[in-house]
């Protein structure tokens, strides 16, 4: 029976492989093939879909070279003929498990390994006890206890998070937009870091308020955030990377390490946020005006219920905080990407095209720039300077996924033509005569800056 599976096995991922073995490929063309098939997902013989890296796949390629078919069949573990020459170490295993639910499958290994010589790997045991419904989770129950936890000084951990705002109005729109609260909080000292509505949701609008808060308060050694698109992505990647800060991703669905954020996103909405749209908010600008001096004001200088203090204190008694230079600084904000430069020396960048040192034909070079303006693009080639890419046909000068500021709204002129006719309208039913629109039309700009005139 364990033959047959391993041929089912065999052939399964010789039908994954068979595109890529044509002796007629070259190897940048087989190189095309294996990472549209490790982009694929292929029927599993046991009935699960699967995907394979392209690492397994020129594994196997590799394999079935030197040995065919067979060669594909997966390995007998080394730990099968005691898995079934010794069945009872499971039954131990289990109640290795059941005595103390916590015990590892590692541990559970080396006890049966010290008590009887066999060697059992840690993954066969751990599948054995999952199939008994004797995994820690069950056995534990579904109520998790998380550990508190806190750093043990100012700016070793930055806790960052979206918090929803009010509507506001915007003229880009018919109607008033959604502010987004971006917040940043010290785990230690529970300070309100720094925090700013944007109307966008994005990246820039998270590296705008991170850039402001190291200037403000100092480099982080981490920075903390959830999965959503404002915090993973590339560009947040390499300023934090630059800036010698590590990068936290929460795992998801898992709260841990976010309840200091929950609550402090928990007092913003009852103390600013409540009071800010009873209040009424005219603009975005004005939004965070209050919120900032709110912030300094009222949060920061709050006595906070767990430290017994207020968070400026505890994170100013921290002492000098390590600051960034400021060449890596603004280094740390731009943004990179990677074009393959055209024949006619050209790369392309947000519909624009760039023309750049005919050396670099064929080659892959970096962009970097400031998404606010891509009218200034340097170039990089194999980590270093390789001029500047020139503006040759730019449609835009800011990148799609900038936020972008509200238009200015033109002054009013104070000309109210609907008034004028129905004055005119007025005037022309108490006398009898028709209206002529002619004369309306002739009407001068002095005239109808007051319309005193018609109004007479």
């Amino acid at each position: 029976m364990e033959t047959g599976r391993n041929e089912t096995i065999a052939l399964h991922r010789w039908a994954v492989i068979a595109e890529a073995t044509d002796v007629r490929l070259t190897h940048a063309e087989r190189g095309v093939v294996v990472r549209e098939i490790a982009n694929r997902t292929h029927a599993h013989p046991d009935g699960d879909q699967r995907r394979y890296s392209r690492n397994t796949i020129d594994r196997w390629i590799r394999a079935w070279r030197s040995g065919g078919i067979s060669a594909l069949a997966p390995s007998q573990r080394a730990d099968t003929g005691a898995v079934r020459a010794h069945p009872e170490l499971f039954t131990e295993a289990a109640a290795l498990r059941l005595e103390l639910p916590s015990r590892s499958a590692a541990q559970i290994a080396s006890i049966l390994f010290h008590r009887h010589g066999i060697h059992v790997a840690e993954r066969t045991i751990r599948a054995q006890l999952h199939r008994r419904g004797l995994h820690r989770a069950a056995l534990v129950g579904e109520g998790k206890a998380f550990g508190r936890y806190e750093a043990s000084r100012p700016n070793e951990r930055w806790i960052t998070d979206v918090l929803i705002g009010p509507h506001v109005p915007w003229p880009k729109t018919v109607s008033s937009v959604r502010a987004k609260l971006f917040l940043i909080v010290d785990d230690h000292s529970r300070l309100l870091i720094d925090g700013a509505f944007f109307v966008h949701e994005n990246a820039r609008a998270c590296q705008d308020l991170l850039r402001r808060a190291i200037t403000r308060r100092g480099v982080p050694e981490a920075l903390y955030a959830d999965n959503g698109a404002p915090f993973k992505n590339a560009w947040l990647s390499r300023t934090t990377g630059l800036l010698c800060t590590r990068l936290v991703h929460s795992k998801p669905y898992s709260p841990e390490g976010r309840g200091k954020q929950e609550r402090l996103n928990r007092y913003i909405r009852e103390a600013f946020l409540t009071e800010a749209t009873h209040r009424g908010i005219e603009t975005i600008d004005e939004l965070n005006d209050l919120f900032s001096a709110w912030a300094e004001q009222v949060a920061n200088k709050r006595i906070h219920a767990e430290t017994k203090e207020t968070p400026i204190e505890r994170f100013e008694r921290g002492g000098p905080h390590r600051q960034a230079d400021p060449a890596v600084l603004v280094e740390a904000f731009r943004w990179s990407v990677t074009r393959k430069v055209t024949k006619t020396a050209s790369v392309p960048l947000e519909g624009n095209q760039y023309c750049v040192d005919p050396s670099l034909v064929g080659h892959r070079v970096e962009l970097r720039f400031v998404p606010e303006d891509l009218s200034h693009i340097d170039v990089f080639f194999e980590g270093k300077p390789a001029g500047a890419a020139i503006p040759f046909v730019i449609g835009r000068h800011t990148h799609k996924r900038v936020p972008q500021a509200a238009p200015d709204i033109p002054e009013a002129t104070g000309i109210d033509y609907l008034g004028m006719v129905a004055a005119t309208h007025e005037a022309a039913a108490g006398t009898g005569t028709k209206i002529d629109f002619a004369q309306l039309s002739a009407f001068s700009a002095d005239d109808t800056e007051t319309g005193d005139e018609v109004a007479q």
